[in-house]
């Protein structure tokens, strides 16, 4: 693949596709929910040049899957996308081996990315995470996104990021710091953002868009795609100001309801379900361990909704 290209695609609202379960004793994966919902979030606006998908993200409960199953929900995305957005598949995974084989299947379903974070549980060192990086690069010939988890692994230093900017396949840079007051995220993003596209993962939207950064994790995708699309055309024309009140009239209550479902269960993307749900689409509960939220969360979920101006809401 031209690196160049795929990486000048790297752009826009960067929605994690959430994997949708049958109600059954086994959770068994719900392909055409999966279908449905990438087809609606496309309709919504969410289309090259304005978004890239990720099949098997955390919101997509990558960790409750198995190989098979994490290969099956990113082909079943990138089908549905049908090339009108691109599509990214996790590939975060404690093995080495494991990421050659996430590598080598992202290529064959038709992913242009695999998004790679250090490995969890044991931890690693820099030269570890390095070179799981170049093992992935010579897997497969598709883009690298590295995504920085510092939250549950190591923490990947500007050291590291400039040792990775030498790595051709690495075009992308999912990029959220411990925020110590000292600027660790904008170092990184002035600094890199001529080299990699970046993504915002701090929801520091306005003030990484100014630095240079090209893409945003948004939640409200999957339940608003028309207010993401139309926040990233904010940024665009540099509408700064805007951006921002928006952010706090509609992302900031979504991330203080989250806050509080943290003090009930842990896992991600059971708030993205629930407000699919709440608005007629597509949903499920997410797999244990993480629990369910529907019943406990729903009206105030609902209420949410109805206060950040979300169209479409259901009738409790």
């Amino acid at each position: 693949m031209d690196m160049a290209a795929i990486q000048g695609r790297l752009q826009g609202c960067y929605v994690t596709i959430p994997t949708m379960f049958h109600d059954d004793a086994g959770f068994s994966i719900d392909f055409d929910a999966i279908h449905r919902h990438v087809g609606w979030v496309i309709e919504g606006g969410c289309t090259t040049g304005n978004a890239v998908l990720l099949a098997g993200g955390a919101a997509g409960e990558f960790s409750t899957l198995t190989f098979d199953e994490r290969v099956a929900v990113a082909a079943a995305v990138v089908e549905a996308a049908a090339g009108r957005v691109p599509v990214a598949m996790g590939g975060q995974t404690t093995s080495t081996l494991e990421l050659v084989r996430l590598a080598q299947a992202a290529g064959r379903v038709g992913a242009e990315y695999l998004q790679v974070s250090p490995p969890y549980y044991f931890d690693a060192t820099e030269g570890d995470f390095y070179e799981h990086v170049l093992a992935a690069a010579d897997a497969s010939d598709i883009g690298l996104i590295i995504y920085n988890t510092f939250w549950t692994s190591l923490g990947v230093s500007s050291g590291l990021v400039e040792k990775l900017a030498d790595v051709p396949h690495v075009v992308g840079l999912k990029w959220a710091t411990a925020d110590t007051g000292m600027m660790e995220y904008e170092q990184v993003v002035s600094r890199f953002s001529g080299r990699f596209a970046i993504i915002d993962n701090q929801m520091r939207y306005v003030n990484s868009h100014v630095l240079g950064a090209r893409c945003f994790e948004i939640h409200q995708a999957n339940y608003w795609p028309q207010w993401s699309v139309g926040l990233w055309h904010l940024l665009e024309r540099g509408e700064y100001a805007e951006v921002q009140r928006e952010m706090v009239r509609v992302a900031m209550p979504f991330m203080e309801l989250i806050t509080e479902m943290l003090r009930y269960t842990g896992g991600e993307g059971y708030l993205e379900k629930l407000c699919m749900e709440l608005i007629g689409r597509d949903s499920s509960r997410n797999r244990p361990p993480t629990r369910d939220v529907r019943q406990i969360f729903r009206e105030q979920t609902r209420q949410m909704l109805l206060q950040t101006g979300v169209p479409g809401v259901l009738p409790a």
